[in-house]
């Protein structure tokens, strides 16, 4: 009977808080999920709603076969994921990619979590550290944790908390770019998920034009850091367009600008360089500059990308933003079942623990609600194997990552143990994929009650 099981409290209503309560609750334990915002805001989110995506709303390749992202998509699905069955309800045109309407998504995670009977959600902020008579907590609370329990937390665990900067990219009104110059083509005209291979608008930029563009961002006028805030690194699969370009002036052209599988149909030729704008809502009325994540000022950013063709009258919806993160030293503060060394009852998930990424987040929240699952319900849980994505990322955030220098971390086949074999690129990636689901789907079998629905 669940009412003789006593609640798990969850501290955070983001992706992985959202899965992990989901988690939980599908295993029978009753769970007060523990959301702030509104009663307290964020400096990166703007409605109050559970598992909302404050930067892009892309999830990224959905291919199981050849990529590592794909690969930790199709484990999430198979284990009953409410983030998963949420963005397939609600994915976009992206090429190989699976994007989704942010609002739709959010608004879908939020409804079938209320609706079910064993999740209550409580809009308050937890200053401090929990309560001592909640014995079982996960704290999910993000990369915006709130200062009071960042705090809380660096006194108990006697580590400075690490903090990387994260970038949000700009989007723009859909009728406000000049379609007689930007052209829809998916490099290499890539399908994917909801998409049709000519699924990004791309705007083409000349020589002269590019080096006009690389100089404004250099000049620009900036966000000014703060003092304490001077010294904190940013994570490099989120680096502001600027501090990209300021590492050589062609990297753009070799990272987010790049041209390649791209003809420009006004010419038949490959431009110098591309910016590429993705489809960010449902009605396809706003699309995000794809990796334009910026920390110039807004005045700025509306002089310089208003010199872009093709957005030379563009409308924004957003202007892009600079926010600072934190995360655990998770190496050396976690357990392998992310219990705090020094305090066990505290379970960590998302990005907190130094893993980036939505669907990391996920994954991360997805084996914590199972990990406290099985704890309340008295079974033995094994973590995923490390063959597996989920199990690779564990691998890393728990002890496969050298403490003195862990940084944030996206899933991808390097953290995969070696396959045996006389695999070559493409086919080494797909042996390995196959594996991965082979080990995870018998991970869930061999689960006395199995979480999924």
């Amino acid at each position: 009977m669940t009412s003789s099981i006593k609640n798990v409290h969850i501290v955070g209503g983001g992706l992985a808080g959202s899965e992990a309560a989901w988690q939980l609750a599908e295993a029978g334990v009753p769970v007060v999920l523990h959301e702030m915002r509104p009663v307290r805001g964020t400096e990166a989110h703007l409605t109050e709603n559970l598992a909302e995506l404050v930067c892009s709303n892309s999830f990224r390749s959905d291919d199981a076969a050849n990529n590592a992202v794909g690969v930790i998509h199709e484990e999430m699905r198979r284990a009953g994921s409410l983030i998963m069955r949420a963005a397939d309800a609600h994915k976009l045109p992206a090429g190989g990619a699976l994007a989704v309407d942010r609002h739709g998504f959010s608004a879908a995670v939020q409804e079938t979590l209320l609706a079910h009977p064993l999740v209550t959600l409580e809009r308050a902020e937890v200053a401090g550290l929990p309560p001592d008579d909640w014995d079982s907590v996960i704290v999910a609370t993000g990369p915006l944790t709130s200062p009071a329990l960042a705090e809380a937390l660096a006194k108990l665990t006697g580590e400075e908390s690490l903090a990387f900067f994260d970038a949000i990219a700009p989007i723009v009104h859909h009728d406000s770019i000049d379609l007689s110059i930007a052209w829809k083509q998916s490099r290499y005209d890539k399908g994917g998920p909801g998409g049709d291979g000519a699924d990004y608008l791309n705007c083409p930029l000349d020589k002269p034009e590019y080096e006009a563009f690389v100089a404004g961002l250099l000049s620009g006028d900036k966000t000014e850091f703060k003092e304490w805030e001077h010294n904190t690194p940013y994570f490099n699969g989120c680096q502001p367009i600027e501090v990209i370009a300021a590492s050589g002036p062609q990297t753009l052209r070799f990272g987010p600008m790049k041209p390649v599988g791209l003809r420009d149909p006004r010419t038949g030729t490959r431009p110098w360089a591309v910016v590429q704008l993705r489809q960010d809502n449902a009605l396809g009325t706003l699309w995000n500059i794809v990796g334009f994540q910026t920390k110039l000022k807004h005045a700025e950013q509306v002089r310089l990308f208003r010199t872009i063709p093709g957005l030379q009258n563009a409308e924004f919806a957003r202007l892009g933003g600079l926010h600072r993160n934190t995360f655990l030293n998770s190496p050396r503060l976690l357990d392998v079942t992310l219990r705090l060394k020094a305090m066990p009852r505290l379970r960590f998930a998302g990005q907190i623990t130094g893993c980036e990424g939505y669907v990391e987040s996920a994954a991360v929240g997805l084996m914590t609600g199972r990990f406290a699952a099985a704890e309340r319900l008295g079974r033995a849980l094994a973590a995923p194997p490390s063959t597996t994505a989920m199990g690779a990322l564990l691998g890393h955030i728990t002890g496969g990552a050298d403490a003195a220098t862990f940084q944030p971390m996206n899933i991808n086949f390097g953290l995969f143990p070696p396959i045996e074999g006389a695999f070559k690129g493409k086919e080494r990636k797909q042996a390995m994929a196959a594996r991965a689901l082979r080990d995870f789907d018998h991970w869930l079998g061999e689960q006395h009650a199995p979480l999924a629905a």
